[in-house]
């Protein structure tokens, strides 16, 4: 099984990253500009907080998205919007109201994100029982 899903594996990225000369990578890579802009520890929660409400406002993100700034969730919420992931609903009303959601895009992003969740989740045991066998192996001059 293991096998399949490698030739499988290496078969995405030959179609993927094929094109590539890695003696001359690009010097702007789209891929990673995309993923860049929803990837960060704070659009991730972001994510996940609007998946889970359905609808916030600035104030109430900035709750449940404990530690951050008031200027980097304005930051975060403006690329989202921009690339699609949210939507921005303003009510007209005094004081003026303001709600975030996902978009149909932003869900499907979130079914993505929920996928590797899972499987880190999953795999959690697995990896801290291998953080705890890398740093019992570091030799004792290396270990901060």
């Amino acid at each position: 099984m293991a096998d399949n899903q490698h030739v499988a594996t290496q078969k995405k990225l030959k179609k993927l990253l094929g094109h590539l000369d890695p003696s001359s990578p690009p010097g702007g890579c789209p891929i990673r500009d995309l993923l860049a802009a929803v990837t960060d520890k704070w659009s991730i929660l972001i994510i996940l907080w609007l998946g889970n409400y359905g609808k916030l406002r600035f104030n109430e993100l900035k709750k449940v998205v404990q530690n951050i700034s008031s200027k980097v969730l304005t930051e975060r919420l403006k690329r989202m919007e921009r690339d699609g992931y949210i939507t921005r609903t303003v009510y007209p009303q005094v004081p003026v109201k303001v709600e975030y959601q996902l978009s149909e895009f932003g869900i499907q992003y979130l079914d993505q994100l929920l996928n590797l969740i899972i499987w880190i989740d999953k795999s959690a045991p697995e990896i801290i029982k291998r953080r705890i066998k890398f740093e019992e192996w570091k030799p004792a001059e290396n270990k901060d």
